[in-house]
């Protein structure tokens, strides 16, 4: 038995309806603007065409894990500030801005704020910051190593380390240092919790052994240091006035 007319057409209709309903949810690949006076959210992820993540900027609340190639790994001492995240072409965290401020309950200051920007699937190897902590205040550029394994492989380790005994756990961190097994920081010039200008430079396993340091009230100083830190030789500006 043939359909009439009258009912082709309202099937006609009802896929057309269907049609334009579909286009109007997923865009249908046109081109789309808006124009706000304010916008409160408390994340933002920005994604390339193909759904690709490439930055995020967030609430504390908001704050994602590590994300490396697009899946996210609980990050081993967790995030409680606000900021931007950067990622490469992979979806792999890239370096980011980071920042929190407050007073706490004995009215001690406790800010911060860091600008990084990561080695491929590692952690920072370039970092502009400034910390205020309990009435210290340093803010300077600093230099790291990190090393070419990827940091996914930490993060998986992160729950066995937790679960060793305290000396066992100590002693496994002690040897990795020594090894310069997660990198170190090797330059770094900035301000120091006393308010001297300061340039470090330090050996592989991140021991500072020439440090550039001039203090609040003038004094002028360069030190060479042993393997422990500690100065064999400094050479101050008052010195080499007097042998003058």
């Amino acid at each position: 038995m043939f359909d009439s007319p009258n009912r082709l057409l309202g099937i006609y209709a009802g896929i057309l309806t269907l049609a334009l309903a579909a286009m109007l949810l997923t865009g249908a690949k046109s081109e789309r603007s808006a124009s706000f006076e304010t916008l409160d959210v408390e994340r933002i992820n920005l994604r390339e065409p193909d759904g690709r993540l490439r930055m995020v900027i967030t609430s504390s609340a908001r704050f994602p894990g590590v994300i490396v190639r697009g899946e996210e790994h609980e990050h081993p001492h967790g995030r409680d500030q606000a900021g931007m995240l950067f990622f490469n072409d992979e979806e792999t965290e890239q370096g980011g801005l980071i920042f929190a401020g407050r007073k706490n309950d004995d009215g001690d200051v406790e800010s911060g704020l860091s600008l990084t920007f990561d080695r491929y699937e590692q952690d920072q190897q370039l970092q502009l910051l400034g910390f205020d902590h309990h009435g210290q205040a340093f803010a300077g550029l600093q230099i790291n190593d990190r090393p070419e394994r990827s940091i996914v492989v930490d993060l998986k380790e992160a729950g066995a380390l937790d679960a060793m005994p305290d000396d066992e756990r100590a002693a496994l961190m002690k040897k990795r240092q020594a090894e310069n097994y997660y990198g170190a920081p090797r330059y770094y010039a900035g301000k120091s919790p006393d308010s001297s200008s300061v340039v470090h430079l330090s050996d592989a396993s991140g021991t500072p052994r020439l440090s550039l340091e001039v203090t609040p009230d003038g004094e002028a100083s360069i030190s060479f240091l042993d393997d422990q830190g500690e100065a064999v030789r400094t050479i101050s500006a008052r010195e080499e006035e007097a042998g003058d």
